[in-house]
């Protein structure tokens, strides 16, 4: 694949990241919940750092090594349950739902675009990129799983 394919990839890459930034934004302003609202930060945070490492991967002043590769836990929660609408004071619960599957969708895009290049550099990168993405979701439906079903005190 030649080189300016590749720019033009990354740069769509780009561009979903700094949508996913203004996504998680735009609902930080329509929660009340402050500790909703410090992880919607914090997430739209994670897509700004994606978004420049990113730019500076494009420009050739950044390793692919950079990006680490963990395990993750798979709860599979958006994949059994349907994602909600955005709404003005929508729960905690919804809004990690929605973010979860938003994350998952990046996954996705970053595994498709993967598995679209023989092994090599570009392909570890876009490879490390959905691994990001899949500890986004995992941390979502973590928080989901906490906010929907919380802890009694009877267990």
């Amino acid at each position: 694949m030649d080189d300016s394919r590749i720019l033009k990839i990354i740069d769509t890459a780009i561009a979903r990241e700094e949508e996913a930034y203004w996504f998680y934004t735009d609902i930080h302003e329509k929660v009340t919940d402050a500790a909703v609202k410090d992880t919607l930060a914090w997430i739209a945070e994670e897509e700004k750092k994606h978004r420049a490492f990113l730019m500076a991967y494009r420009s050739g002043t950044r390793d692919i090594d950079a990006l680490r590769m963990t395990d993750v836990v798979y709860y599979a929660i958006s994949e059994y349950i349907d994602e909600p609408e955005v709404s003005d004071n929508m729960s905690g619960a919804d809004v990690f739902l929605i973010a979860s599957h938003r994350e998952k969708r990046s996954h996705q895009f970053y595994s498709e675009l993967a598995n679209l290049h023989p092994e090599g550099e570009t392909r570890k990168l876009f490879q490390k990129m959905a691994r990001e993405e899949l500890h986004h979701k995992e941390k979502m439906e973590y928080l989901y799983s906490n906010t929907a079903f919380p802890q009694t005190a009877g267990g």
